[in-house]
């Protein structure tokens, strides 16, 4: 897959480094309060609720669409080939109100705009797996279960 000119993020950025940290290694990992126990993505320097300490955690990665959309040129250049595509934004179980967005791919590694292929619909079940876009750089993306 060629990943010329994409906009990828900093994996160094100390405040979501640990994030990008987990997904290289295949895990999805969110903060959460040692305080008050709330969960947080994205990254952030401290508990925005009673400001408390937080400390990253692995979670199960499964979840359910709660919305999405079918991305559509005009993109900039490096993304046109694999329009359209669907993108999803996922709440995960056992976490209320904390969702995190991905491309919806068919299979591991999967072609991102593969996943027109089958219907998607808000509620339907959803996995993690993840995708290599560059040396440093693994996506964490949806499969439908």
């Amino acid at each position: 897959m060629a990943t010329e000119n994409w906009v990828l993020p900093d994996t160094d950025d100390p405040v979501d480094a640990p994030f990008w940290r987990a997904a290289r290694a295949r895990r999805l990992e969110i903060q959460r309060c040692t305080s008050c126990a709330r969960s947080y993505y994205p990254p952030r320097v401290q508990c925005p609720a009673c400001h408390g300490k937080l400390e990253w955690q692995a979670v199960a990665g499964t979840g359910r669409i709660w919305s999405y959309v079918t991305v559509h040129p005009p993109l900039l250049p490096a993304y046109q080939p694999y329009a359209p595509y669907p993108i999803v934004l996922v709440e995960l179980d056992g976490q209320p109100g904390l969702r995190l967005i991905g491309n919806l791919l068919l299979e591991e590694e999967g072609a991102i705009n593969a996943a027109l292929d089958q219907p998607v619909a808000i509620g339907d079940p959803v996995r993690v797996t993840f995708r290599s876009v560059a040396d440093d750089v693994v996506l964490p993306c949806w499969i439908k279960i």
